[in-house]
C-alpha cells in the first residue's frame, strides 16, 4: 500500500479519539510532500506545554523535569513500556555515579532517585567501586516504576503510539506531530518539542542535518536465562563459536536481583544502521538467531545443557549508534578524554570510552589516566597507553547544553545519543546515566523556554544549571 493510500484508508477509520482533550480538525501538508498532496483533514488529539517524542529513561525524565516543574506534557512512546533500552531491550546495568576515582559523586538527579526507588522494592543492587558497573536492576520493575514517575508528574502518556511527521503551519513553524495509534492518524500540538527518539527521527524528518559515524557501532540483543554458566560459556565461545556463527565480538551479563535469571549481552550484528527500516530487520532477526546459536552449542558441548533454558527475549534490539543531529556544538574526541569543563556544562561522566569495533572482534577501552586496554572475550587483554603519564589526570568528562540544541527550529531541541559527539567522545559520553542527564537538561531548557516565551538558544546556561541543581541534578 502506498504512503498516500495508507493514508486515505486511515482517514476513512478515523473517528475515534484517544480520549484525551478536544478532538478538532486541521488542514495540513506534511513536511516533503508536493505541492500537489491532496490536503488531509486529521483530528488534534490534544495540545500541550511540551510534546517529548520517545519514552527511553531519556526521554521520560525530560517529561518528568519539565512537568513537576509546572508545564503541561506529553510523552509518546512506541512500545507498550517506557525505559527503552533499560527495560525493552533488557539492558539492567546502569554505570557508577562517581568519578573515575570513586571519590566524587558527579551525576544524581532522577537517575538517583529512581535507582533509590528501585532499592525499596529489592529490585537493583549497587555494584560498588567497578568500571564496568554502577547498579544492575530488574529491567521489569524499572517499567512499573517508570509508569509510576510519569503518573506522579501528571506527564500524559501515549504508549504503542508512533511517530510519523512533523507537522509545520503555513510558516514553516513546527507546531505538531503526526501520530499513529489504535485511535488512528492524528496531531499532538505544542510549544516546545524534544526529539528523544534515538535515531533523532523528528530532527531528520524534519529536515535538520544529520551524520553517521564512519565508525558505527554495532547493535546488541539480550537475552534473560536460567541455568547460565558463564565461565563455561567463555570456554565454549572460543572453542566452537564458529561452528555456530556466532560472531566474534564482546560479551557482558548480570544477574536480576531476586531473581534466578541471568541477563546476558552476548551477540553482535555488524555491518547494519538501525536507522535504516531493512537494517533494523536484518539486525533483529539476525540477532534473536545469534541467541538461539549460542543455546545450541551449549546443549552440544556444555556440562548441564538440560539445566539451560531461554526465559526473555527483548522486544527490540540494544543500539548503539544510529543517526547524529548536528548541533551548535560538537563534543570533540579531546573534550572526553581530556575531561574539559565546558560554562554550559550540563552533564557529568565518567564512564570509560570504548570503541565496539566493525572491522575485528571486541573493544577498546580507553580510561582517563591515558591507559587503554583491548579485549576479546576468551583471549588475554592488551594493555597500553593513549597517552603519555602525567601527574595528575581527569576524573571525568562533561556534556555541554550546546550539544542538544539544533539550529533552525527556536523550539526543538534532542535528548539521548543522537546527540552532537565525535567516534570516540560519544564512545563513552551513550551509556543511560548519561543519557539520563541529557532528558533532564532537555526538559528544564524547554520549560525555561516556555515560561520566558523564548527560544531554546536564548536561555541562558546559568539559568538552566541552576534550575537543574534545585531539582536535585549535580551541577560542576
Amino acid at each position: 500500500m502506498s504512503n498516500n493510500s495508507r493514508r486515505k484508508f486511515l482517514n476513512n477509520i478515523l473517528g475515534s479519539s484517544l480520549g484525551i482533550g478536544a478532538l478538532s480538525a486541521l488542514s495540513f501538508i506534511p513536511k516533503n510532500s508536493s505541492k500537489n498532496s491532496n490536503t488531509e483533514k486529521l483530528p488534534v488529539y490534544a495540545e500541550f506545554d511540551i510534546c517529548v517524542l520517545g519514552g527511553s529513561c531519556t526521554g521520560v525524565f525530560a517529561a518528568v523535569r519539565a512537568a513537576r516543574l509546572g508545564a503541561k506534557v506529553a510523552v509518546i512512546e512506541k512500545q507498550n513500556a517506557f525505559g527503552g533500552v533499560a527495560t525493552n531491550a533488557l539492558v539492567n546495568i546502569w554505570h557508577s555515579l562517581l568519578d573515575t576515582e570513586f571519590k566524587q559523586q558527579i551525576i544524581a538527579g532522577l537517575t538517583s532517585e529512581t535507582m533509590e526507588r528501585l532499592a525499596k522494592r529489592k529490585a537493583v543492587v549497587r555494584s560498588g567501586k567497578s568500571a564496568s558497573a554502577g547498579f544492575t536492576f530488574n529491567s521489569q520493575e524499572l517499567k512499573i516504576e517508570l509508569d509510576e514517575l510519569i503518573t506522579e508528574a501528571k506527564v500524559v502518556p501515549y504508549l504503542h503510539s508512533l511517530f510519523s511527521e512533523p507537522y509545520l503551519d503555513q510558516a514553516g513553524n513546527l507546531i505538531g506531530v503526526i501520530i499513529d495509534n489504535k485511535s488512528g492518524r492524528g496531531i499532538l500540538k505544542a510549544k516546545y518539542f524534544i526529539d528523544a527518539t534515538g535515531d533523532g527521527d523528528l530532527c531528520h524528518r524534519i529536515g535538520l542535518e544529520t551524520y553517521t559515524s564512519s565508525l558505527l557501532q554495532p547493535p546488541t540483543t539480550c537475552a534473560h536465562f536460567e541455568g547460565w554458566d558463564s565461565n563455561e560459556f567463555y570456554t565454549l565461545l572460543r572453542k566452537h563459536g564458529k561452528e555456530f556463527n556466532i560472531p566474534d565480538g564482546f560479551v557482558w551479563g548480570a544477574p536480576l536481583p531476586s531473581t534466578d535469571t541471568f541477563m546476558l549481552a552476548g551477540t553482535r550484528v555488524y555491518n547494519v544502521n538501525c536507522a535504516i527500516a531493512d537494517d533494523l530487520t536484518r539486525a533483529e532477526i539476525d540477532g534473536r538467531r545469534q541467541i538461539r546459536a549460542i543455546m545450541d552449542m551449549i546443549r552440544k558441548y556444555g556440562s548441564s545443557p538440560d539445566q539451560l533454558g531461554l526465559v526473555a527475549l527483548p522486544s527490540q534490539i540494544g543500539i548503539r549508534e544510529t543517526r547524529h543531529i548536528k548541533c551548535l556544538y560538537q563534543v570533540k574526541d579531546e573534550d572526553a578524554l581530556y575531561g574539559k569543563r565546558f560554562d554550559d556544562a550540563i552533564a557529568n561522566g565518567s564512564y570509560r570510552l570504548d570503541i565496539h569495533h566493525q572491522d575485528k572482534p571486541g573493544l577498546t577501552f580507553k580510561y582517563l589516566d591515558g591507559t587503554e586496554v583491548y579485549s576479546r572475550p576468551g583471549y588475554p587483554e592488551e594493555k597500553k597507553r593513549w597517552r603519555a603519564e602525567t601527574a595528575t589526570n581527569p576524573t571525568f568528562y562533561q556534556v555541554p547544553l550546546r550539544s542538544l540544541i539544533p539550529p533552525k527550529y527556536p523550539n526543538l531541541m534532542i535528548a539521548g545519543r543522537m546527540l552532537d559527539a565525535s567516534i570516540t567522545a560519544f564512545s563513552g559520553i551513550r551509556v543511560m546515566v548519561n543519557m539520563n542527564q541529557l532528558g533532564e537538561a532537555a526538559g528544564v531548557t524547554s520549560y525555561l523556554a516556555l515560561h520566558q516565551n523564548k527560544p531554546v538558544t536564548q536561555i541562558t546556561c546559568q539559568d538552566v544549571r541552576n534550575e537543574l541543581k534545585k531539582g536535585g541534578s549535580i551541577i560542576i
